[in-house]
């Protein structure tokens, strides 16, 4: 030993002494915890150049310990758990860009999520979410947000600086007003607000000039904004199932529509599943373009 020793540099001995001492400092239970950590590394892989590791699946009432020495990771998925909740610890995972929270029972977040500022995707639908922490704001990089099938009634105003986010999903949850920090997330493509308690939209909305996909189907809506015409990108806006007796003269407007639809899927107009009155009712039969003509200033 003593040889090998001797034909370092000296740093380089200084570097070796340095992990040694280190290493016979490491108390037991340290020691443990990194061995453990190891264990749970080898499950990782690398695909398409991220750090990835999957738990899904796996039935965990709480996530390991050693999992949040992993700070490499990028990928997570604990999605199909049994989850209830989930430690400060969540925010030392700061290299995140996805993660996977599907199908848990998670009543709340950390604040210390606001800590992954790489975060780009987040995924918190089917849980038992009644609000989202104000830090969540601070994921200043996210691009797709789901917090569907919760029991979420509204959003703190923080959310309004996600400026990149542009898909958002809110579908079946407990909201009656469209929060007003959704309003501020001007880059949105995709917002589904489907099966909620809304009776209103707000003029705001116009203010989502890169929307092209509204879906507010299975809400109570009696009336839709004038300023939902301004929307010039949508491409599909699914109003089914409400409470729409008429539409909005400008709705003409919305000529990249195209056309009526019937699979949920489908883009265009979705209305016919409302209690439409004569004669928008009547000229729906001739489809969009009829409903347009009929609609247009003479």
């Amino acid at each position: 030993m003593g040889g090998k020793l001797s034909r370092l540099s000296g740093k380089e001995l200084d570097d070796v002494r340095d992990k040694q001492r280190r290493k016979s400092t490491l108390r037991p239970d340290d020691q443990t915890l990194s061995s453990a950590a190891e264990r749970i590394r080898r499950h990782a892989t690398v695909h398409f150049g991220f750090s990835t590791l999957s738990l899904a699946m796996r039935g965990l009432d709480e996530p390991p310990t050693e999992l949040w020495e992993l700070r490499e990771l990028q990928k997570l998925n604990l999605s199909m758990n049994c989850l209830c909740s989930l430690p400060p610890a969540l925010g030392s995972l700061d290299n995140l860009v996805i993660l996977n929270l599907w199908g848990n029972n998670l009543s709340s977040l950390p604040p210390e999520i606001g800590l992954l500022k790489k975060l780009r995707v987040l995924f918190a639908c089917r849980n038992r979410l009644s609000e989202v922490p104000e830090e969540l704001g601070s994921c200043m990089c996210l691009e797709v947000l789901s917090l569907a099938n919760n029991q979420i009634a509204s959003l703190p105003n923080s959310l309004g600086s996600m400026q990149n986010l542009t898909k958002l999903n809110l579908s079946h949850n407990r909201i009656s007003i469209i929060p007003t920090c959704v309003y501020n997330m001007k880059r949105l493509v995709f917002l589904h607000l489907a099966c909620n308690r809304l009776e209103t939209i707000a003029d705001q909305i116009q203010d989502l000039v890169n929307l092209k996909i509204l879906i507010v189907e299975g809400n109570s809506l009696h009336s839709l904004p004038k300023t939902i015409c301004l929307l010039e990108s949508l491409e599909l806006l699914n109003v089914d199932f409400n409470d729409l007796q008429s539409v909005p003269v400008e709705m003409y407007l919305l000529n990249r529509l195209g056309r009526l639809a019937c699979h949920p899927l489908d883009k265009g107009l979705h209305i016919v599943h409302n209690p439409l009155l004569k004669p928008i009712q009547e000229v729906l039969q001739g489809g969009l373009s009829a409903l347009y003509n009929y609609l247009k200033p003479s």
